[in-house]
């Protein structure tokens, strides 16, 4: 199982940075092999910054594996306590430059948890996201049909299930609103059998750069004012409160003792927070959080 799935993700992970990396003109994705000193995990962290068209963006590989499974395991799952497990995964995210083009999250896996004279735990997870600054609608009718179009071929209702799941999660409680316009999120995937499992995770993987490519290319050249900058920044600000408070995976990276540079690539490299932000009414800026921002069929 594990030997399959690596081999998926590590091929994933290529392909999209090769994908992403051929659109920046000024910076490319470095490269960074690393290994825990206990040897309970590995991988390989893209990183490219200061980019023309990135202003930060990573594509993580990582393998890890421990005695005990972390307490944002657990208490989901509670028959999890006690079983040491493996997982791994890509996970990604980008911060392009230019407040038009939407900052992304991507991230698909699989863990294994196992107990002596027990069966085997085993699921998958994953899904991707879109966080605009400035919302466009047929950018979020293409990143939903896409989305759909990498469930349709495993059941009708497979897209709204998971797109609601999305729409769910990516809800910031202390804010009332929306991290972004959804997409997929899925977890504890093991009801039709590895083979079928497999196969979704791999589609929801494999349509992320469909989704997101043709956006980038219609908004990177955009021009932009610097008040429409700071709002980014002041955007951006959101997405680290999402990460840093509720996010389930920073919070199994860090509780499961994982390497926190490779954990923590998913943050902008600049962000604003201002008291009582000044949005003017009618303006592009609250269209983005009274219309955008609210969970919606968008396909």
């Amino acid at each position: 199982m594990i030997e399959q799935v690596e081999k998926y993700l590590l091929s994933l992970q290529n392909d999209i940075c090769e994908e992403f990396g051929a659109l920046d003109s000024k910076s490319n994705f470095d490269k960074d092999v690393w290994q825990r000193n206990d040897g309970r995990g590995r991988g390989i962290t893209r990183v490219i910054s200061d980019g023309s068209l990135f202003e930060k963006g990573g594509v993580n590989f990582s393998i890890i594996s421990g005695e005990k499974m972390p307490k944002s395991a657990t208490e989901l799952r509670p028959e999890l306590e006690g079983r040491k497990y493996t997982a791994l995964g890509i996970s990604l995210v980008f911060h392009p430059q230019n407040p038009f083009v939407p900052t992304t999250h991507a991230n698909v896996r699989f863990f294994i948890a196992e107990e002596k004279g027990k069966e085997p735990l085993w699921w998958f997870g994953g899904g991707f996201d879109l966080t605009p600054f400035y919302g466009f609608e047929e950018d979020a009718i293409h990143w939903h049909t896409v989305a759909r179009n990498a469930c349709k071929p495993f059941g009708k209702s497979v897209y709204e299930k998971y797109k609601k799941w999305c729409d769910d999660y990516f809800y910031l409680n202390h804010r009332d609103e929306q991290r972004g316009v959804g997409g997929l999120f899925f977890d504890d995937l093991n009801e039709e059998g590895f083979d079928t499992c497999f196969e979704f995770m791999k589609s929801v993987g494999s349509h992320f750069c469909e989704a997101y490519k043709p956006i980038v290319l219609k908004r990177q050249g955009m021009s932009f004012t610097e008040k429409q900058r700071e709002f980014q920044l002041f955007r951006r600000g959101r997405y680290v409160e999402f990460n840093l408070i509720q996010d389930r995976g920073t919070l199994f990276g860090l509780q499961s003792g994982g390497r926190t540079e490779s954990i923590l690539m998913s943050l902008p490299p600049l962000v604003k927070w201002a008291y009582q932000y000044n949005i003017e009414p009618n303006s592009e800026e609250e269209k983005l959080t009274s219309y955008f921002l609210k969970p919606r069929n968008w396909i």
